[in-house]
């Protein structure tokens, strides 16, 4: 991302915004976090306000600069924290680059305080809160989401029951990422069936990304999660619509077919909704619309 130029960002990802309408999804968040550096970080944003002006695709932008330490504050780990805070959200909220912030908090990567920390500075600046929580071990993660009013938080692989608890009571959307796990030959899949069983609402995404996973087909994460972590296929098909719009804030628009929503529709090859998770790997999609009007 540091080598790139910004026209070069956009033309590649313009590719892959093509690639999602084609496999059905027709409105996504999208998360800025590899250039790690205050001009960086501005430039994926920027690209990704671009994209959304010439793409059929809705994307929702968040600000990610949280979601490693750069090889220069290797050994100042306070000092990347405090540039976040002090550089990057203030310029992102100027410029209007994104809705939410997000941090990866993870044992080796930003602790709990400085989550708390990040969150709070970007809340301060009008971002909503995401998190990465509790992907690897249990950091308390999940109950810091909760905590602080996050609208979702991702992965959940190794929640506590307290994480799962806090979550349900405070509203956070638990959004599973199960191509994550599949990408990288994990066998511990996040705990959905305890989550529904405890109260909580979950959304379900691909989590696409360079680093551990590069799956595009909602239909194929629906399988994942009916096959390992729990939900059944009604359960997987409302995380994919009407809940992955809570996540986003967007449930006043979007994940219903209803009188005054977007007419984002998808025409399928099936005669129930059991055959899209069955079809494993082999989208069954006919047609796409967006907006109302069909996409060639």
């Amino acid at each position: 991302v540091r080598d790139a130029s910004e026209d070069q960002l956009f033309e590649e990802c313009l590719e892959r915004v093509n690639f999602f309408l084609s496999h059905g999804t027709t409105t996504i968040e999208a998360k800025s976090g590899y250039g790690l550096t205050v001009t960086d970080e501005l430039k994926s944003l920027r690209v990704i306000k671009r994209l959304n002006e010439v793409s059929k695709l809705d994307i929702i932008p968040t600000f990610m600069g949280a979601h490693a330490f750069p090889p220069e504050y290797e050994d100042n780990h306070d000092g990347y924290v405090d540039l976040i805070c002090s550089e990057m959200i203030p310029a992102v909220a100027r410029e209007k680059l994104a809705e939410y912030c997000d941090v990866f908090c993870e044992r080796g990567y930003f602790s709990v305080e400085n989550a708390r920390k990040i969150l709070k500075t970007a809340k301060k600046h009008g971002l909503k809160a995401r998190l990465h929580a509790d992907e690897f071990v249990d950091s308390g993660a999940a109950e810091l989401a909760a905590e602080l009013g996050a609208v979702s938080a991702d992965h959940l692989m190794a929640v506590s029951d307290a994480g799962i608890k806090a979550m349900a009571e405070k509203g956070v959307i638990a959004t599973l990422l199960p191509g994550t796990t599949l990408f990288l030959g994990k066998n511990k899949y996040a705990p959905g069936r305890k989550m529904i069983d405890s109260g909580c609402e979950l959304a379900l995404a691909t989590d696409f990304n360079p680093g551990s996973c590069t799956i595009q087909s909602m239909p194929l994460i629906i399988s994942l999660a009916c096959l390992y972590c729990g939900l059944s296929i009604e359960e997987a098909f409302m995380a994919t619509t009407w809940n992955g719009a809570r996540a986003l804030n967007r449930e006043k628009e979007l994940g219903v077919v209803s009188t005054g929503y977007q007419a984002d529709l998808l025409f399928w090859e099936l005669n129930e909704i059991n055959e899209i998770p069955y079809w494993m790997g082999s989208d069954r999609i006919l047609n796409v619309m967006k907006k109302g009007k069909l996409l060639e």
